[in-house]
């Protein structure tokens, strides 16, 4: 059985101002905008219309994929972008050390990684200035999903535990549905990172393939300190006011 996201305990969509991001972050750069786009080309096109709307930028495997990776990247640090490399490395540990310490030279901001504590050690030890986020569990697993790939314990256990080991081992943060947040916030504070995907500007039963999901102010009042979104500014009729309806939303928490 495949659980909805409004059948998970209320615990963890009834939040207080308690949880709200302690860091000293520019309000503008807590959105994070995924280019998730089949070729470069497309992903410039948004980047230049949606302007000084957003400063954030996630570059995934999609665009990887496209070819020019990295004099992409150069392109938006032409134009004071920051930029989140989400390729979630995940290979033996020596391999995603020597990863981690080729691109912390590149001058992106966040990469993530995936694996056990010695991959994550391995990522830890060669970061640089580069932040190495953790991911705990993608938002696009529900608990039968977890079931098929043989986790049997909860989802709120599972992405406590690989948080804790990320801070111990010295990761800068973790990528965790919103709905885990508090549970992260209440153990280990606001010690981590916590970048939240799979938000949405309104509370909608949209069907994609995010099954873990809250708004954007459930998201900050649940201690995020920063949100990816793709599709609801990507898909809208005017994308550039949607990123600003977005920053408003956020400017609204802080």
């Amino acid at each position: 059985m495949k659980y909805s996201p409004l059948l998970l305990p209320n615990f963890y969509i009834t939040m207080t101002q308690h949880f709200i991001s302690q860091k000293n972050i520019p309000t503008a750069e807590r959105l994070i905008m995924a280019l998730d786009f089949p070729s470069i080309e497309e992903a410039k096109v948004l980047v230049e219309e949606l302007g000084d709307s957003v400063v954030f930028y996630k570059v995934g495997m999609e665009i990887f994929m496209s070819g020019d990776y990295f004099a992409f990247i150069e392109w938006l640090k032409a134009r004071d972008k920051k930029i989140f490399v989400d390729l979630k490395f995940f290979d033996i540990p020596a391999t995603v050390g020597r990863a981690i310490k080729a691109l912390s030279s590149k001058g992106v901001d966040m990469a993530t990684i995936h694996g056990n504590d010695s991959i994550m050690e391995a990522a830890a030890k060669d970061k640089g200035d580069l932040k190495v986020l953790a991911v705990t569990a993608l938002t696009s697993l529900d608990r039968g999903d977890l079931d098929d790939l043989g986790f049997q314990c909860d989802v709120q256990n599972l992405v406590l535990s690989r948080a804790k080991r990320a801070l111990a081992i010295g990761c800068d943060g973790i990528v965790s549905s919103g709905l885990e947040v508090p549970l992260l916030r209440e153990n280990l504070d606001h010690k981590l990172l916590v970048i939240t995907p799979g938000v949405r500007p309104v509370d909608n039963r949209v069907e994609d393939d995010q099954k873990r999901v809250v708004t954007v102010e459930q998201a900050f009042q649940n201690g995020a300190d920063y949100i990816v979104i793709g599709r609801p500014i990507r898909d809208a009729e005017n994308r550039k006011a949607m990123a600003d309806k977005i920053q408003s939303q956020i400017a609204s928490q802080f």
